[in-house]
């Protein structure tokens, strides 16, 4: 695994638009607000051609036009990291694109986005064997004032911390719209982790998270919408990945954005037939964006827990992966050790 250098005092952060661009209320005036943000902690900015543009469906521009920045800019040395304008509907358009040849033969740089950038940060550790973030993306370093997820991310990019911790509180309803644009995460609802693993009979249950838990391995995964969707085609090399670290073994982390606890659970169906899993050593599940549904007799737990049982490996969820914020930054393509206890939960990460 390549893992890229880290940001500088003073680098410069690079902004394309693969997905969405920053053209409407509030993203625009939140995008504009992250530069100064950014600027005031003394980096320089470079933004991609598509980053203010909205001429594409789901997403800034052509897939062509997106493809052709997100190689040009990764590739790019006038900046030191980049970071995607926002999520969107269509990147698995702009990957067509992408000349992952070039970025693989490129220095390897930090890239970060959530969402629809599942199809870059997936890629990135499964095409081109390197690191990546799944984190914030760029409109969200707007807010005031910063939510510590937002800190945590940029040390992440910084190599000033190796270690990130879940947070207390979670964000059921934002309050960001075009006349709040920088409104901070409107978080009210206490974090709950929960467990589920064999017992000592190999039987599927809850554990009591006071007992505490304990993994190791290779992260790999994403927003499950997206992976679904690369499942299958010429960029589908999971269970390449998951051969090349068998060793290590993978911890998958998932989290939802539109589909419904019926969608997620056909979605896991999908993985698990494809051998996708192959290698799991646990899975770490964000709160999906359907959280609380129960929909024909099926709510978010049931919908991956019958069946992930037959891997007797842990599985925990409503961690804070995704959609519902805030976000832990997860280092795709890491090696990492997770603890968890009560309601504690943290990643560490090891660059190897």
């Amino acid at each position: 695994m390549k893992y890229p250098k880290f940001l500088e005092k003073c680098g410069t952060i690079g902004f394309a638009a693969p997905s969405c661009g920053c053209s409407t209320e509030p993203y625009r005036s939140a995008f504009d607000h992250a530069q100064e943000r950014f600027k005031e902690l003394g980096y320089s900015v470079d933004l991609g051609p598509n980053c203010y543009l909205n001429r594409g469906i789901g997403i800034s521009n052509s897939p062509q036009a997106c493809g052709e920045e997100l190689t040009e800019y990764y590739c790019s040395g006038k900046n030191d990291i980049l970071i995607s304008c926002g999520g969107g509907e269509m990147m698995c358009e702009t990957m067509e694109h992408v000349d992952f040849q070039k970025i693989k033969n490129a220095a390897p740089k930090w890239y970060m986005g959530y969402s629809d950038n599942t199809n870059m940060t997936f890629l990135l550790a499964t095409i081109c064997d390197t690191a990546s973030v799944y984190g914030p993306c760029a409109g969200a370093f707007g807010m005031e004032p910063w939510h510590e997820s937002l800190s945590d991310a940029l040390d992440i990019l910084c190599g000033r911390k190796e270690t990130v911790c879940g947070y207390d509180l979670w964000e059921k309803e934002s309050l960001k719209n075009a006349d709040n644009p920088l409104a901070p995460y409107h978080v009210t609802e206490e974090r709950r982790q929960r467990i589920f693993k064999p017992d000592d009979r190999g039987k599927f249950c809850e554990m009591k998270t006071e007992e505490g838990l304990c993994l190791e391995g290779r992260l790999l995964g994403g927003c499950t919408d997206c992976l679904v969707n690369l499942l299958g085609t010429r960029f589908d090399f999971a269970k390449e990945f998951a051969e090349t670290y068998r060793k290590d073994g993978i911890l998958w982390f998932l989290e939802s954005c539109d589909l419904n606890v019926m969608g997620i659970r056909r979605a896991v169906w999908q993985m698990k037939n494809a051998g996708w899993f192959r290698y799991v050593k646990g899975f770490l599940i964000g709160r999906p964006l359907c959280f609380g549904q129960e929909f024909m007799g099926l709510d978010q737990y049931h919908a991956v827990t019958d069946l992930l049982e037959e891997y007797q490996v842990p599985v925990l969820m409503d961690l804070d992966i995704g959609h519902l914020s805030p976000m832990m930054p997860i280092v795709c393509g890491s090696y990492a050790k997770v603890d968890a206890k009560g309601n504690h939960f943290e990643i560490h990460y090891e660059y190897r």
